[in-house]
């Protein structure tokens, strides 16, 4: 007797080869509900009884049961209970084989994050009466706390606290897909945000994805910030650099953006900001974030 497993994160229809082979060897195929598997196994043409263990006496060796999609637990409990059934003379179930008909792609779970966030987004009063506006503190707040993680050095909590950003980038999503009552539609969704990003890493990448030719890090960086003046047709080089960002970091990226156009003159020292200044200049010449290396630094101090 088999046991046919799937995803609840695969189109009902795309079962694996064993799990075709399974179905269509089988004498019998029973099932303890009706669900959208179900419904695609039976659009094959095959036969499914929707039918519970209890008071069954047709069920042979060759019988296939399809567990609800996504429980795993119940086809072991139905396993033990084809077992248990079998030892005490009933139903000699033979040998039994969980089948996966289905497995989670990398990244499937992404899937159950928009679900989950849709649905807070129609039922939670506090997640429907949340703006793009609203939720700037906690986007700002969790980046921190990444960076906090990484310079710690704490993987586990470094996992968690990542969790809680994407969760943001997800969140935002929602907003601009269900807006609140009176706003206006963004006109995008969470497909929308991992469509862009996909089409600008393969359009930059073209060592990659095309013919390009970069064959060390600095010439994919140099063809990535090529192929980004490109697209942005900016009139200052300046453009795009966030004043919002920390002052080291802000620092760091302005003479970053300097530093292409020539090199940028090392302050004499005589203000405390040409002396920082001076120091975020050596830092980039050494390759060190300054803004890391000051938060480390201070983080060291504390406790």
């Amino acid at each position: 007797m088999r046991i046919l497993v799937t995803s609840p994160r695969v189109a009902p229809g795309l079962l694996t080869l064993e799990g075709w082979d399974a179905l269509r060897a089988a004498s019998l195929v029973l099932a303890p509900e009706e669900d959208p598997t179900v419904e695609a196994v039976r659009a094959a043409g095959i036969d499914v009884r929707v039918e519970t263990l209890d008071g069954l006496t047709d069920a042979g060796a060759d019988t296939v049961w399809i567990a609800p999609s996504g429980d795993v637990e119940w086809a072991h409990t139905l396993a033990d209970s084809l077992l248990d059934r079998s030892a005490n003379g009933a139903d000699p179930a033979g040998e039994i084989e969980i089948v996966f008909g289905s497995y989670d792609l990398p990244g499937a779970r992404l899937l159950d994050l928009v679900a989950v966030m849709d649905q807070l987004r129609v039922e939670c009063p506090w997640t429907r009466e949340q703006t793009h506006a609203s939720l700037q503190q906690y986007l700002l707040e969790e980046s921190y706390e990444v960076l906090d993680a990484l310079d710690r050095g704490d993987t586990d909590e470094l996992r968690e606290e990542l969790g809680d950003l994407l969760m943001q980038v997800v969140f935002h999503a929602a907003v601009a897909a269900r807006p609140v009552d009176g706003a206006d539609e963004d006109g995008w969704d969470i497909d929308d945000v991992a469509a862009g990003i996909v089409e600008k890493l393969v359009r930059r990448n073209p060592h990659v994805f095309g013919d390009g030719d970069a064959a060390t890090a600095d010439e994919v960086d140099a063809a990535w910030q090529r192929l980004k003046a490109t697209e942005k047709q900016r009139t200052s080089v300046l453009d795009g650099v966030p004043p919002t960002l920390p002052a080291l970091a802000y620092a760091d990226k302005v003479v970053g953006r300097l530093q292409r156009d020539g090199d940028v003159p090392v302050p004499d020292g005589g203000t405390l900001g040409e002396r920082l200044l001076a120091l975020v200049l050596e830092a980039r010449a050494t390759g060190e974030d300054p803004e890391a290396a000051l938060r480390r630094t201070v983080n060291a101090l504390v406790p």
